[in-house]
């Protein structure tokens, strides 16, 4: 556990070390200014900084815990679709037979709808991962380069839609959801349909077709709690604001506390002159400290305000997907060797 601690705090330091080499550079050039020319007037008092700071830190606290009730709220969403879809599951391969029918079918044949129907769901949560990767303009947490330099991304750019749902649906309804722009809802409309004739046929029973319906129900239910969070990103006055609020305590914050420092290097002269003589040069990693930790919570808040970006601090809704497939498929009775495996985990990390 100290291992695996101390490896998170080595990660964190390296995804925020440009940010913390340009600290660095800002109160190296202030100290460097103040010990070697005479501004020791360019100073601001104490008390309106800490205002500041106290202002900052009260809305970097609301903007964390706000996009934390998102990521979780998602969390629970996709829960809730794991749950579900089991209970799909369970529901088709039990409903279906030939207990009503009018004239009875083979067991090949109920098999064969059986798979039909849970295939399908596996096409709507491969459609559903897609829709929910699918880069929105106030998504901007990807595009930074210490992503781009751990190649970081989900399995969605990895592969097409078209891609992932060919295997799980006929070349006619491929045809059918691909050409609407919502093709998780096209997917729940062909399974209502499905189950429709099959009622019809009498190889579901009308009373576990409205069962069957209400779960679909409640899909299009998660499905829309999750597309809403997708679709409605956390107040950009909120999240713009706080950014700026913090670069200017962080930009400010070398006026009160260098010329603080030079006046306790100044009071230990009698005492201590050599170190009175470089005590100010200590405001450095001081400040680089404050300014990290500042800047740093506010980043987390960034990063987790769209919890289906595909970043390393979201929802792993292509994980969770995957874990559902491989439930679903070997209840079907299929071997290890027939069902594609879970997605890598890199950098410690699922998506």
């Amino acid at each position: 556990m100290h291992i695996k601690k101390t490896y998170s705090l080595f990660e964190m330091m390296r995804w925020t070390r440009f940010e913390t080499l340009l600290f660095l550079g800002i109160i190296s050039s202030w100290v460097a200014a103040y010990y070697f020319l005479d501004i020791g007037w360019l100073k601001i008092p104490w008390t309106p900084l800490a205002l500041i700071g106290t202002a900052v830190a009260f809305v970097i606290g609301f903007q964390n815990n706000a996009s934390y009730g998102r990521i979780w709220e998602a969390r629970k969403i996709w829960g809730g679709i794991v749950n579900t879809s089991r209970t799909f599951g369970m529901f088709v391969q039990d409903m279906l037979s030939n207990e009503y029918a009018k004239t009875p079918f083979s067991e090949e044949a109920i098999q064969s709808e059986v798979k039909s129907l849970t295939y399908r769901h596996i096409a709507w949560m491969n459609a559903l991962r897609h829709a929910m990767r699918m880069p929105k303009p106030w998504e901007t947490t990807v595009h930074h380069r210490t992503n781009r330099e751990w190649d970081i991304q989900p399995p969605e750019k990895e592969s097409s839609l078209e891609e992932d749902l060919k295997p799980y649906i006929t070349e006619s309804d491929l045809q059918y959801v691909l050409d609407k722009n919502n093709r998780q809802t096209a997917l729940l409309y062909l399974q209502s349909h499905h189950l429709r004739r099959l009622k019809e046929a009498g190889m579901v029973w009308e009373f576990s077709f409205l069962e069957l319906e209400g779960v679909l129900q409640e899909l299009f239910t998660l499905q829309g709690k999750s597309e809403r969070i997708k679709n409605f990103p956390y107040p950009r006055h909120f999240a713009t604001l706080n950014h700026f609020f913090m670069w200017i305590f962080v930009l400010l914050l070398p006026l009160a506390l260098v010329p603080q420092f030079a006046e306790i290097g100044a009071e230990l002269e009698a005492v201590h002159p050599l170190i009175s003589k470089y005590f100010i040069w200590f405001s450095i990693p001081f400040y680089v400290l404050v300014a990290w930790v500042f800047h740093t919570m506010e980043r987390i808040g960034r990063t987790g305000e769209n919890p289906f970006e595909g970043t390393a601090n979201d929802v792993p809704i292509s994980t969770i997907a995957r874990g559902i497939e491989i439930d679903l498929r070997q209840n079907l009775g299929e071997t290890k060797q027939e069902i594609p495996g879970q997605f890598p985990v890199r950098y410690h990390t699922q998506f």
